[in-house]
Parts: structure tokens; C-alpha cells; sequence
């Protein structure tokens, strides 16, 4: 992985060479399927693709698997506790990526030891949204990198130079 952290991630939940292809070198992919058991092989192939086009690639939620096929990192949802993973002898650049939303989430990240701190709800996508101000309090409640996710679009983008996010997260924004 490169010195400095990506600034933009574009959650997946499929391997889609076109939607990849199109997005920034400032934009890292993190594969997250939920809904049913992800295939291996698939996984192997968008970390190659992403290799290819030189895009940072995550898996979520299953960091045993990423360190195996030697990705830049994982990403922890806001619903995975675990803490086997700090026994793990980790690559130097190998980073962990955690979500939260709210201080007792954003306080298990820092235990998980996760470098940046994804954020959500920040703007109203779909029921509750914490809001510009909300996110920026809770934001200064850890000393981790905090990353905006949440209801961001292309109209509402220029919203988080208003926060002291270091970047901003989601799906629909990268389609």
C-alpha cells in the first residue's frame, strides 16, 4: 500500500470491471457482500483488477482472508466485535479499517485497533442521519482518522469541508 491513506472508498458488492475501471487513483475499493457466502475466486479477481488499474482493495469482514491473498487491508463493520485479529502478526502497511455510529462503536474501532474510523450516517439516504453537526462533535471524540459515509452525492459533497473528515465513503456517489 502506498505512504499515504486513500481518501475516497467505493463499497462493492459485486465485481463490476466497468464501475471499477471508471473511478480515481484517490479511490479505494472495499468488497463487502453481505447477502451471500462471497466466492474466493471472485475476491482473487477484483484484487487483481484492482492491482491492475493501481486502486487500493479491502475486503470487509473477513481479515484473515485479506492478509492470505496479501491486500492492502480490511474493513470491520460497525457490527463485528472481534478482537482475535490482534494476535495476528500484520504486515506494516497492512490497514485496518473500522465503521461506527456512535461513541460505544467509535470506542470498540480504537480497541480493534483500526487506523481510520468511517462515520455514518452523516447526510439522509435512508432513515436517521447524524447531520454536519452531530458528525462533527462525535468526530472529536477519538484521535483516528475519521472518514464521512452516508447519503453523500455530488450535491452535497462540498458539505464536508464544513467536517475534519479526511475523506468520505459510499456507493451510489461512484456509480
Amino acid at each position: 500500500m502506498h505512504n499515504s491513506y486513500p481518501k475516497q472508498y467505493y463499497f462493492i458488492n459485486k465485481f463490476d470491471k466497468e464501475i471499477i475501471q471508471k473511478q480515481s487513483k484517490k479511490t479505494a475499493i472495499i468488497f463487502r457482500n453481505y447477502t451471500e457466502q462471497s466466492n474466493k475466486e471472485d475476491i482473487v479477481k477484483i484484487k487483481n483488477y484492482c492491482k491492475k488499474l493501481k486502486l487500493n482493495f479491502f475486503l470487509s469482514n473477513n481479515l484473515k482472508f485479506a492478509l492470505k491473498i496479501g491486500l492492502d487491508g480490511a474493513y470491520i463493520p460497525s457490527f463485528n466485535k472481534d478482537i482475535s485479529h490482534l494476535s495476528y502478526d500484520l504486515p506494516k502497511n497492512f490497514l485496518i479499517l473500522g465503521s461506527a455510529h456512535n461513541l460505544k462503536e467509535i470506542r470498540q474501532k480504537e480497541i480493534q485497533k483500526v487506523k481510520v474510523i468511517f462515520i455514518s450516517p452523516i447526510f439522509k439516504y435512508k432513515g436517521n442521519y447524524l447531520g454536519l453537526n452531530k458528525f462533527k462533535l462525535i468526530s472529536k471524540l477519538t484521535s483516528k482518522k475519521i472518514i464521512a459515509l452516508g447519503g453523500i452525492s455530488k450535491k452535497n459533497i462540498k458539505k464536508l469541508s464544513l467536517t475534519k473528515s479526511f475523506g468520505f465513503a459510499g456507493i451510489s456517489y461512484f456509480e
